[in-house]
């Protein structure tokens, strides 16, 4: 896979597709703008060289074809005006027609100068983006000279400005850039060369989702640590009552068997001792501390207890490598966050060369006010999960 300092780009039309999918409040604001900062070092190495930028981006899940205010990218156009500090000028299609390649993109697109910079409209209002359509895929690229993929957050996914654009470049014209290379290397010289020991921290609500991952986890790590929702399909599994607590049945001899195969591998497999439970999910209700043995009929865990982050802090003691993937509990509440922000603090504490895979971890080590302290942060958390299973990313494949 080629990047972006391989190819000739000076002078030229440069589409980067970014990942802009930023978390924002009610009040349509920001709160974490990291992914566009990941982004920076690629669109001012492309300015630099007095190239003509187009950016694109998608974000959430707008019906296609329709403008929505809240969809719209224009608040992302702001806050990268700020970041950016761009000397020339930064466009913006405004037109709120729907659509991405609208006549006023077009317009826009030609009128840019060397150093200029556009950000298109929000890439899933075109119905093409979503089912990777060629066509769609063709007027993007129709727009410019060399295609740089920097969107690692959404690499999993087969998208025609993932996917299907690439077929419209050589090899001279493609690449990756400097976020998704390093995004890359990062998680694969981890995973097949880590200092050891090496531990998985796994957390989040679904078994399902990381059933594959922890396959595979399993035969490249010493310890495996589990929580979140997660771990009461272990803990049913293993016979424990769990309550109300998130459960999924189909999967408990799918728990087992990867039990057993951590057993096999002698992989030491760490479970919550203790757990928070409540009655009911809300910020009002009763909390009791309690043994993971003894949650009560019709109660529900929502966070590790006290005993376990200590158990846990343990595990962790002697690691050279982490991994975390998924928070501990339901962290979006603060009753319930103690155990992700512990684990987040001991993880940051460590010695150890620590990767936390995007989305809600990095969010949770963000609310910590650890991600100075973690050797890497990834910007994707589905694309992460891929690469861990060992699957080819199609967003990657592409640019092979």
């Amino acid at each position: 896979m080629k990047t972006i300092k391989d190819l000739d780009i000076d002078g030229k039309c440069v589409f980067i597709r970014c990942d802009f999918n930023v978390p924002k409040d009610e009040f349509e604001n920001i709160t974490d703008d990291r992914r566009i900062r990941a982004a920076l070092q690629t669109i001012r190495y492309c300015i630099d060289r007095g190239c003509r930028v187009i950016l694109g981006s998608h974000f959430e899940r707008p019906e296609a074809g329709i403008f929505e205010e809240k969809y719209s990218l224009g608040t992302v156009n702001r806050r990268l005006d700020i970041l950016l500090k761009i000397k020339n000028r930064l466009l913006f299609d405004d037109s709120k027609t729907g659509g991405v390649v609208t006549p006023k993109a077009k317009e826009l697109a030609a009128s840019l100068e060397a150093g200029d910079v556009l950000l298109l409209e929000n890439l899933r209002f075109d119905a093409g983006e979503t089912i990777n359509d060629p066509a769609f895929a063709k007027e993007l690229a129709d727009l410019c000279d060399i295609y740089i993929n920097d969107a690692f957050g959404a690499c999993h996914r087969k998208h025609a400005s993932i996917h299907a654009i690439a077929d419209y470049f050589d090899t001279e014209s493609k690449a990756a850039g400097f976020l998704l290379a390093k995004e890359v290397s990062f998680f694969s010289k981890v995973l097949d060369n880590p200092t050891r020991p090496f531990v998985a921290v796994v957390g989040g609500s679904k078994v399902s989702g990381k059933l594959q991952a922890l396959n595979k986890l399993i035969d490249k790590v010493d310890k495996i640590i589990i929580g979140g929702g997660m771990a009461f399909t272990f803990l049913k599994a293993m016979g424990y009552e769990i309550g109300n607590s998130l459960v999924e049945n189909d999967l408990l001899d799918e728990a087992n068997s990867i039990m057993a195969k951590a057993h096999e591998k002698k992989v030491k497999f760490y479970l919550p001792v203790d757990l928070v439970v409540a009655p009911e999910f809300s910020e009002n209700t009763t909390v009791k501390y309690l043994p993971t043995q003894e949650i009560p009929v019709g109660w529900m865990g929502l966070d590790i207890g006290p005993a376990s982050t200590r158990l846990f802090r343990e595990v962790l003691n002697d690691a050279q490598t982490i991994i975390w993937n998924g928070p501990m509990g339901v962290y979006e509440m603060d009753k319930f966050a103690k155990g992700s922000t512990k684990m987040s603090h001991y993880i940051a504490e460590t010695h150890a060369t620590t990767i936390v895979g995007g989305g809600d971890t990095a969010d949770v080590a963000a609310r910590a006010g650890d991600v100075d302290e973690m050797t890497f942060v990834s910007t994707g958390g589905g694309a992460s999960l891929k690469l861990i299973e060992g699957e080819k990313l199609p967003g990657i494949e592409a640019l092979e």
